[in-house]
């Protein structure tokens, strides 16, 4: 959905999501989300009555469903998808933004995890949900491609994983070797996984 498309709510929700992956939850404040998002303050009250915490729930929230939406764009995008090549896709879409736009902003679940979950039990509760909406279709592609079911989830799992630490390292290094490393070495091990189609 456009940015023009999209409804006050949905626009908080958003922005909130931006500047969580920019500057963490604990300097993310609800006067910035309002201003990022041209939204009256009053707004966040009506549409938040939760305040803080159920608008950075919601934001984690809709950060696992655009990076689950993602998933069946890669695939749709490829010939003849294997597991390398939609984890060498997850990795490109990471590769492509810190090379036009620098490595100010990481992955806004990663950030939500990082600053609360060990103090918000119900952000920490929206990461891990979020964490599992993006790891289910990636088990569902993977299975598609010829991985065994039981196999499916842990490549996910491990796909994800790296991807999220070499974001991490690519931010602190201020390069993208950690991503190219990662899509290069676990690529043939991914794509050994998946049983040949008879």
């Amino acid at each position: 959905m456009a940015a023009a498309e999209r409804g006050p709510r949905e626009r908080m929700v958003f922005s909130a999501a931006q500047l969580i992956r920019r500057d963490g939850v604990t300097a993310t404040g609800l006067r910035d989300v309002a201003e990022h998002a041209g939204a009256p303050r009053g707004s966040l009250q009506h549409y938040f009555p939760g305040g803080k915490e159920q608008l950075v729930n919601e934001a984690v929230e809709w950060a696992g469903r655009y990076a689950s939406k993602r998933v069946a764009r890669f695939v749709s995008a490829m010939s003849r998808p294997t597991p390398g090549r939609l984890f060498a896709a997850m990795v490109r879409q990471w590769t492509d933004e810190f090379q036009a736009k620098g490595f100010v902003t990481g992955c806004p679940v990663a950030a939500a995890t990082v600053d609360c979950a060990d103090t918000v039990e119900s952000t920490r509760a929206a990461s891990a949900a979020a964490f599992a909406a993006w790891r289910r279709p990636v088990a569902r592609e993977l299975a598609a491609m010829g991985v065994p079911s039981r196999k499916a989830d842990a490549l996910a799992t491990l796909m994800i994983s790296s991807l999220e630490g070499a974001i991490l390292m690519a931010r602190a290094e201020q390069s993208v070797r950690p991503l190219r490393t990662v899509a290069r070495e676990l690529a043939p091990y991914l794509d050994s996984c998946a049983e040949p189609h008879a």
